[in-house]
């Protein structure tokens, strides 16, 4: 498979190696160097990984569709367009794989956190927070992943209404989720969801060991993306119900 990746950072890179242990070709790098040059690598690619940056991705998947290429984006920032995109998707009969992180062990936590919150619902004893710690490179804050994390809590769990980023002298409501974003040395990722009550605490962690697992993952969800149609997440490609 033919695999073009539209921008050429540290994931980029990763995501290289990985596609080309499992047997793939990396037919085009684009960068912003050689931006000019992204129509031709869509039209000869099998698919498209997309991890550039949020002010390009929307264009960059709207051009993937032009040229009838699947395209897989862990590029985040671009949801506020998100209908746009997926009438355009659903115009072409194109292919979106989208997704905050393409970890299998982070998708995991995520049903898990979905089941904890169901859980936990009416458990009024319990107040829940999400942790996340990052490298000092990540410019985002909270995390993508933290704010799916939230969204999973708050899909399930009647007692929050909306999260809230944690930072000095700012409070809480009851109602409010707390999301506390760290940015440390070159931590590749660490999320830890918790439920807090006088007598105990319980805990959900994923730490990531290093970017390999979030390359490989964008990798299979290529793979699957250049098999299928539609917009898909990793809940497809794991078959979560």
């Amino acid at each position: 498979m033919k695999i073009a990746i539209l921008g050429y950072g540290r994931m980029g890179k990763i995501i290289e190696e990985k596609a080309l242990e499992r047997g793939h070709s990396i037919s085009a790098k684009i960068t912003s160097e050689n931006v000019d040059e992204i129509e031709k690598a869509l039209s000869e690619a099998d698919v498209a990984i997309e991890f550039s940056i949020p002010e390009a991705a929307k264009e960059n998947i709207l051009k993937a569709f032009d040229h009838s290429c699947p395209i897989v984006v862990g590029t985040t920032g671009w949801y506020d367009d998100f209908s746009e995109i997926e009438s355009a998707c659903n115009k072409h009969n194109g292919t979106l794989f989208y997704a905050t992180n393409f970890s299998v062990g982070v998708n995991l936590t995520f049903k898990m956190n979905e089941i904890l919150a169901k859980l936990m619902n009416g458990q009024s004893q319990y107040s829940a927070s999400i942790e996340e710690t990052h490298h000092i490179h990540k410019k985002d804050a909270p995390s993508g992943t933290a704010i799916s994390l939230a969204e999973g809590i708050l899909k399930n769990n009647d007692r929050y209404e909306n999260w809230k980023l944690k930072e000095k002298d700012t409070g809480f409501a009851d109602s409010e989720l707390p999301v506390e974003a760290f940015r440390i040395d070159e931590v590749p990722g660490t999320h830890i969801i918790e439920y807090d009550s006088e007598i105990d605490k319980i805990s959900l962690k994923h730490e990531a060991k290093s970017r390999s697992g979030f390359a490989l993952g964008a990798v299979l969800a290529a793979e699957y993306a250049a098999e299928h149609s539609g917009i898909l997440t990793m809940k497809d490609l794991l078959k979560f119900d």
